[in-house]
């Protein structure tokens, strides 16, 4: 099993709200972008929540979040992993999440997910963030209604 390295932060000083992942899918990976997987609810999720159209392209998803002040990260930033489950997520070590909370204007920090939730809680106990019900296929009880905390911040 080899080491698998994460994607850079999206974000800029505007940003108020941040989603943190676990790990990028092997998918997301080799187009070097966020929830690009096609079955993964994410960028639909998003787009419902401002009532707009879905991002078509990298520039266009990047363009969407930053506009809306959304910073994209995930809680680690390599990992050994066979495939894109998390449960898969061997050895994993963190992000400096301080990049992203002392340059932008961070008010509210959501965990897609209970993997990258759990870990957050366990790698800063001192920050306060929400967990919200993973965007990814995998999971067949998915929810959208949690996701609309995230406007009450924008």
């Amino acid at each position: 099993m080899s080491r698998i390295f994460g994607l850079e932060p999206v974000f800029d000083a505007r940003s108020k709200v941040l989603i943190l992942g676990s790990m990028p899918s092997v998918r997301s990976l080799a187009g070097g972008f966020y929830y690009l997987h096609p079955q993964n609810r994410f960028w639909k999720v998003l787009a419902a929540l401002f009532g707009e159209e879905v991002p078509a392209g990298i520039p266009e998803k990047r363009a969407f979040a930053l506009e809306k002040g959304i910073a994209l990260w995930d809680v680690f930033a390599s990992c050994e992993r066979e495939g894109s489950s998390d449960a898969a997520i061997r050895h994993p070590l963190l992000n400096d999440l301080d990049r992203v909370l002392t340059a932008a204007d961070i008010r509210g920090i959501f965990a897609n997910g209970q993997t990258a939730f759990a870990a957050l809680q366990r790698a800063r106990p001192d920050l306060t963030a929400r967990c919200l019900p993973s965007t990814s296929a995998q999971n067949t009880r998915f929810d959208p209604a949690p996701w609309r905390e995230i406007l009450a911040i924008l």
